[in-house]
């Protein structure tokens, strides 16, 4: 027996230079490292080889993915451990080549070389994008949103429940079920966007038709709602011409680039301009403005990240480009503001839901694990490993203020500088 998981907890803590908080079970059996510690399961020598052929997150990804990895015990208490010793150190090509000039460093290499076995890198997993193209085209966020979202909606209904709210809930308290927060933050929305009847919503990125139904029934609005994702849109459909709002209610699959058929009373864009970019984004919000009524209102709730000291320096998340939010790029909260401001919006409030977001990840995730042999069915274990991590991963980011979600309101104000807002528009406890 070659005993590998004591071999291999030694030289990822000579590698890191830290130690090891989790423990390691290896494919024969052998275990390593702390002994109260969830457990890191390493099924093959694969895993080994995906890490070194590609060194950091992206490696672990694939290793994931592919099923040559897994977790035992708590999935939130392992990331949280492991985030800032693996999963957050990424590739570095710079820190990588000065650790090989350490002899200690290549040593520790040459033993996981040794320990992987034949040195043939393995292909990635079926379920990682090959991208190709320029960013953020209408045809590469098509295809991009379709990645994510055309997954099937049967998956969805699992992940999602019956809301079909594909956004931070907003909770009442953490004894709430999901549907009754996701329906208070759709209200919340609706209040903040002032809609009453004969005002027109328009609905960018409308996912499964939520917002809008819950629009046009419960205040009376009449409502556009546009998606890139054919699957949505069917569903969407479906569900507005049950609740028979079709009088009331348009679903169009159409990039809001496209919408000529202003001017809108209200813009929603709730979880969707994560996709637009840095580059597009003035774009998207000179876009929106355009779109609106002198005195409209944009209500836009997007996930934001932390500011870097040289923001030159930002590089997307690998695991979430790869397998989740392709061409997906999160800007911190003061880049959307001042954008904003720049094309000509005034920004009259900016909540933060952070808290939210991390309570409505867990339920996702404990719906998911509830149903898994039907999810594996319905898409494939790797898509459902794929989001079990991608959920888990982001429920801990949330918690641990790694990265926020803020619902920024904003008013194309007239000239005359009346902006409609009342002189109180919140109430604190």
């Amino acid at each position: 027996m070659t005993h590998a998981a004591p071999r291999l907890h030694a030289l990822v803590e000579q590698l890191l230079g830290v130690p090891l908080p989790v423990r390691v079970r290896a494919w024969d059996g052998s275990q390593a490292g702390p002994p109260d510690a969830p457990t890191l399961v390493v099924r093959n020598r694969r895993a080994l080889r995906r890490l070194l052929f590609k060194p950091g997150e992206l490696g672990l990804a694939r290793a994931w993915v592919a099923g040559d990895l897994d977790v035992e015990g708590d999935l939130y208490l392992t990331l949280d451990l492991l985030s800032g010793l693996l999963w957050e150190r990424g590739e570095d090509a710079r820190g990588l080549a000065q650790a090989l000039r350490d002899p200690q460093f290549r040593a520790a290499v040459r033993g996981l070389l040794k320990l992987a076995g034949p040195p043939l890198p393995p292909a990635p997993p079926e379920e990682e994008v090959r991208r190709t193209g320029h960013l953020h085209t209408r045809h590469t966020d098509r295809r991009a949103v379709s990645h994510h979202y055309d997954v099937g909606n049967d998956f969805y209904e699992i992940v999602l429940g019956p809301s079909m709210v594909y956004s931070c809930a907003y909770w009442p308290g953490p004894d709430s079920t999901l549907e009754e927060a996701q329906r208070d933050k759709l209200e919340l929305v609706c209040r903040k966007l002032a809609l009453a009847p004969g005002r027109r919503l328009l609905d960018v990125g409308c996912g499964w038709g939520s917002l809008a139904v819950h629009a046009a029934r419960e205040h009376g609005v009449s409502v556009v709602g546009i998606t890139l994702s054919q699957e949505q849109a069917a569903y969407a459909r479906k569900r507005v011409a049950d609740a028979g709002l079709t009088d009331r209610v348009e679903i169009r699959v159409q990039d809001y680039r496209d919408v000529a058929d202003g001017p809108y009373d209200a813009i929603s864009s709730i979880g969707m301009a994560e996709h637009v970019g840095a580059e597009k984004y003035l774009e998207y919000a000179t876009v929106l403005r355009e779109l609106l009524t002198p005195g409209g209102r944009l209500l836009n709730h997007q996930i934001a990240r932390r500011p870097q000291r040289d923001e030159s320096t930002y590089h997307v998340d690998e695991f979430i480009d790869a397998y989740v939010f392709p061409d997906g790029e999160l800007a911190p909260l003061g880049s959307t503001v001042t954008q904003l401001e720049r094309a000509g919006f005034e920004v009259r409030d900016v909540e933060s839901i952070r808290e939210h977001y991390a309570l409505t990840l867990r339920r996702w995730v404990a719906r998911l694990e509830d149903d898994w042999a039907r999810a594996v069915r319905l898409t494939s274990p790797g898509r459902a490993r794929v989001w079990r991590l991608y959920m888990a991963a982001s429920a801990v980011a949330f918690e641990r203020n790694r990265i926020g979600v803020n619902q920024v309101l904003a008013v194309r104000t007239p000239e005359l500088g009346d902006s409609g807002m009342p002189l109180r528009s919140r109430t604190w406890n």
